[in-house]
């Protein structure tokens, strides 16, 4: 399938994880952070006071971005997701095959069954302190495919959309709040609760969630540094009003 813009960045995501939402979501019900909800919080203080139209949306691992990022997209909002993107770099006749297979020597088993990068087997050769410069050098490669592709997706969507949300996990890490008007932050604000979440996972282990923590900015800085946070330590439906806030905030609110 060739790496085509119309199948990666959309309104998508229906099948969100709810059991892995609603894990530990009773001890995280009287955590503070309830009072800090997009519906409750104001503006950061660095934000535009126009309205904003590029939102980016952000979350560590196992709190609950990709059930938000869901949610904005049934309301018709649209959202451009940086992972699947990825996934359409990376499957046959991507963009990023040739590519990727030329950093390896020749003969390096990377391809699945169609002939697109199996990720499984890309991880071992790009993880690990010796293999940081390789690592590098494969960011070099799909990162600057990714901001196109998110580019385009942002010029076509706001001829006719009033705001537009983009979906990257590593947004902080790779210093893409500044493409952005806003920034909002999907959060339990409980380690365990994330934790709980993640490991319920298939194939999940206790040793890779923290090398994923690892190189991921602390939950509690990036909530510091959001223009909103949209709290998940609750129900589906409560999250669901908070998104429903924001979708009248960004739409709705005076330029």
């Amino acid at each position: 399938m060739p790496a085509g813009l119309g199948g990666v960045c959309r309104q998508w995501q229906r099948n969100a994880r709810a059991s892995a939402w609603q894990l530990g979501t009773r001890a995280a019900r009287s955590a503070t952070h309830r009072t800090n909800t997009a519906a409750a919080r104001a503006p950061a203080e660095h934000m535009s006071s126009q309205k904003p139209r590029v939102v980016g949306l952000t979350g560590s691992i196992g709190m609950g971005k990709s059930t938000v990022s869901a949610m904005f997209a049934a309301r018709g909002v649209p959202v451009c997701d940086a992972d699947a993107i990825v996934h359409e770099l990376y499957a046959s006749g991507g963009e990023a095959v040739p590519k990727v297979q030329a950093l390896f020597p020749p003969g390096t088993d990377l391809l699945d069954a169609d002939g697109g990068i199996d990720r499984r087997k890309l991880s071992p050769l790009v993880v690990g302190d010796g293999a940081k410069a390789t690592l590098k050098q494969l960011e070099d490669i799909v990162h600057p495919l990714v901001t196109d592709r998110r580019k385009k997706f942002v010029e076509d969507n706001l001829r006719t959309s009033p705001f537009v949300i983009v979906d990257v996990p590593l947004l902080y890490e790779t210093g893409g709040e500044k493409d952005c008007d806003a920034v909002v932050v999907v959060s339990t604000a409980d380690a365990q609760v994330q934790r709980e979440r993640v490991l319920a996972r298939p194939n999940m282990t206790a040793e890779k969630l923290d090398a994923i923590l690892k190189k991921q900015v602390p939950d509690e800085q990036k909530r510091s540094r959001a223009d909103f946070v949209i709290n998940t330590a609750t129900s589906l439906a409560d999250t669901e009003a908070q998104v429903d806030e924001l979708v009248r905030r960004f739409t709705e609110a005076e330029r």
